[in-house]
C-alpha cells in the first residue's frame, strides 16, 4: 500500500484502504473519540475554506466531499444488493453502531424515489447554538452519495431543518436529479 502523506504526491485521491488499521494503531486509545474532537477538524477545516473561498464554495467542498464518504461508505460497509427495506435498516443500524447519528425515514414515493430523512444525535450539528441556518453541508452529500451507491442514480439532497436552525433533528429532502 502506498503512504498517502508523501510529500511529492501531487493528487490525493482517497482510497478506503488508506483509513488504515485503527484498531491496530490505536490499540490503548481504541477507536473512539469525542464528537468535539470531530468537529474541532471540521469547523476549523470549514472556517479555512470559507476564508481561501467563500461560504458557498467552501460549503460545496463539504458536500462533495460527504459525497465521496457517503459513497465509499456505503461501497465498504453497507451490502448495495439487498432490498430497499434491508438496506435502509442495515443503513439506520450502521450508523448507530459508528455513533454517526440516529437515521428516520418519515416518507418515500417508490415511483419517484424521493425521500425525506431525519437524523438526530448527528455528528454535525446537534447541541449547537441556533443561527437560524442549516449548516449540514456535508451530511446533504454524505447521504446523496449513500443514495447513489445503492440506486445507481444521482440523487440531490436538501437539508430543510437543523439543529443548529432550531430543530431537534436534521430533516433532508432527496429525490432523484435531473
Amino acid at each position: 500500500m502506498s503512504n498517502i502523506f508523501l510529500k511529492n504526491r501531487t493528487i490525493n485521491e482517497f482510497r478506503w484502504e488508506n483509513l488504515g488499521d485503527v484498531k491496530a494503531g490505536r490499540e490503548d486509545l481504541g477507536e473512539e473519540m469525542p464528537v468535539v474532537v470531530y468537529r474541532l477538524m471540521q469547523f476549523t477545516m470549514l472556517d479555512v475554506l470559507t476564508k481561501e473561498f467563500g461560504s458557498d464554495k467552501a460549503n460545496e467542498f463539504f458536500t462533495k466531499a460527504g459525497f465521496l464518504a457517503g459513497s465509499e461508505f456505503a461501497k465498504n460497509v453497507l451490502d448495495l444488493t439487498v432490498d430497499f427495506n434491508t438496506f435502509l435498516s442495515n443503513l439506520t443500524q450502521a450508523l448507530v453502531d459508528l455513533k454517526i447519528g440516529v437515521l428516520r425515514m418519515e416518507a418515500f414515493e417508490v415511483e419517484s424515489g424521493k425521500l425525506v430523512l431525519t437524523v438526530g444525535q448527528d455528528l454535525d450539528c446537534s447541541g449547537l447554538p441556533v443561527t437560524n441556518e442549516t449548516v449540514c453541508h456535508y451530511d446533504e452529500g454524505f447521504i446523496a452519495g449513500i443514495l447513489h451507491a445503492y440506486t445507481g442514480k444521482p440523487y440531490s439532497v436538501k437539508e430543510v431543518d437543523c439543529w443548529a436552525s432550531g430543530d431537534r433533528v436534521c430533516r433532508f429532502n432527496a429525490e432523484v436529479a435531473s
